[in-house]
């Protein structure tokens, strides 16, 4: 597998997590997903699910079961938001690393190539889920409001890197970057 291969998400949502629907996940065959919890469900700092957060949920949980696998150690803090949102957790997964990705799969019962792993960063859990075999997807960060101008220098050298050595990151009419099957 390629550089490129392993950092190409199947799917750049193009916005934040709450644009992704259970159509979506319908039109791709995902039947499980795992999500980032950082930056992806809430601002970095934030220890519960907000209200939006919380419906959306809801919502796909009705189409696909969930599970939240964070590379954040504090287990207290992601045990509060995943509890917030009665969601099974995994915190400290040393994502790209794919053990825990492996370990929630495993608990939902799916093969992986029906899982989607979301989240925010391409080095981390883009790159986690292409070497396990998951339908990927890359959504914008969830910035805190009350924060006015919000730097994300990692992940737009992520970005950037990427970009450079010829990984797409535009998203499309479709949000498609590539089809499950390559």
């Amino acid at each position: 597998m390629s550089v490129i291969t392993l950092l190409q998400p199947n799917l750049i949502l193009g916005a934040t997590i709450f644009d992704l629907t259970p159509q979506i996940l319908q039109k791709y065959n995902i039947n499980g997903l795992i999500l980032d919890v950082d930056e992806t469900l809430v601002p970095f700092k934030q220890r519960e699910a907000s209200e939006e957060l919380q419906r959306w949920i809801e919502q796909i949980r009705q189409a696909t079961p969930i599970w939240l696998v964070s590379n954040n150690i504090s287990h207290n803090r992601i045990g509060n938001i995943a509890k917030s949102v009665d969601l099974p957790f995994i915190s400290a997964a040393k994502k790209p690393s794919r053990r825990r990705l492996r370990e929630a799969a495993k608990a939902m019962e799916l093969p992986v190539e029906k899982i989607a792993m979301v989240g925010d960063r391409l080095f981390t859990d883009v790159l986690a889920g292409n070497r396990l075999g998951m339908f990927t997807i890359l959504v914008e960060p969830m910035i805190d409001p009350l924060v006015a101008v919000r730097s994300h220098p990692i992940r737009d050298f992520e970005i950037w890197l990427s970009e450079s050595i010829g990984v797409s990151l535009v998203a499309n009419r479709d949000n498609v970057t590539k089809s499950n099957n390559s």
